[in-house]
């Protein structure tokens, strides 16, 4: 009598999912573990003409939860950078087989039991988006056995799978094209909200500060709020009492560059003839403003993408390691750097 798929799976400790992965020769699934299960297929006369049947299926192997965890406000979800998130993720999940529920999580919410939950909904991994998550924050998630993948977040003593920007190398970037085109040290728009990214692009801007022969104490920094509305008034604010303006600035994020942008203008500033900005994101405002921003791109699509296909393999290959992927950005030159 034949082996089943499921039979194979107990046999060789892997879930069904990586084992119909592996027959039906789906990504998700190593090399090596595929080669394991046809050979033990072939050894225990597996009948390889349901695979054919299982190419007509619709089978969904689990449910991914994508949670966002929200604490300081700095993540908004109406923004293009969280609907080309999810769409990546989305889109994963349907091509993976499995199906996603998108939760909100809170600090002051009861974290342990609600991951309890999950474990008991038969949840198969979590996608967290950590943007606004200190490493203590992390504790109720690491003490889960739920497998995790997380997103724009990044700590060094961790034992977690990260995907994220790198942000340090955009920040860099952008200011060195600053120093570069207008000749002079820039100034910095940084975020008033404290979170490990925009720490990270403030590593970044000041490294390429030094890297260039200029002492960081001579950086004129304003902390704006991360909004363009917030932007712009803390901007204004600054202005109406004389504060000491740079010739150049590199934003935090495209919205802190357009909301110091139409103040600036406001007061009788000229974009970028007096003052340049860039920013970082890429935003579709940044094709709107006046002038069109310059700024550094990152493709938020892939990154949901490829977080979904890590959970995956973690999930069907039962992998312990622990791993760190950086998307890169890219420079994508306008007008407000002149």
């Amino acid at each position: 009598m034949s082996i089943t798929a499921k039979q194979l799976a107990t046999l060789l400790n892997l879930s069904p999912a990586a084992v119909s992965m592996a027959l039906n020769n789906k990504p998700g699934v190593s090399t090596l573990t595929r080669h394991k299960v046809i050979e033990t297929a072939k050894k225990y006369e597996y009948d390889f003409s349901r695979i054919e049947e299982n190419h007509h299926s619709n089978s969904v192997y689990g449910t991914i939860q994508f949670i966002i965890y929200k604490k300081s406000g700095a993540i908004i979800t109406d923004t293009p950078f969280f609907s080309q998130l999810s769409e990546g993720i989305s889109d994963a999940c349907k091509s993976e087989h499995y199906n996603l529920n998108i939760n909100y999580m809170c600090d002051h919410d009861d974290i342990t039991n609600m991951l309890n939950k999950y474990n008991n909904y038969n949840c198969s991994g979590i996608i967290l988006l950590a943007t606004e998550m200190s490493q203590s924050d992390f504790k109720p998630f690491l003490s889960s056995n739920i497998p995790i993948v997380v997103l724009d977040c990044y700590y060094d003593n961790l034992d977690c799978n990260f995907i994220m920007i790198n942000n340090h190398k955009g920040a860099f970037q952008a200011t060195n094209y600053l120093i570069r085109q207008c000749k002079s040290q820039p100034g910095y728009l940084h975020s008033s909200y404290s979170i490990a990214n925009f720490e990270e692009r403030a590593n970044g801007f000041f490294h390429a500060i030094r890297s260039n022969g200029m002492s960081t104490s001579r950086c004129m920094i304003h902390p704006l709020t991360p909004s363009i509305e917030g932007a712009y008034a803390d901007m204004c604010a600054l202005l109406k009492n004389n504060e000491t303006i740079a010739s150049c600035y590199f934003a935090d994020n495209d919205l802190i560059a357009c909301g110091a942008m139409k103040a600036f203008k406001e007061y009788g500033y000229k974009i970028p003839q007096d003052i340049s900005i860039i920013g970082f994101d890429n935003l579709p405002i940044c094709n709107y403003s006046d002038p069109m921003l310059t700024t550094l791109k990152v493709s938020v699509n892939n990154m949901g993408q490829t977080a979904i296909l890590r959970l995956v393999h973690i999930i069907n290959c039962k992998v312990f390691d622990f791993f760190k992927i950086e998307l890169a950005p890219e420079l994508i030159v306008r007008n407000s750097v002149i």
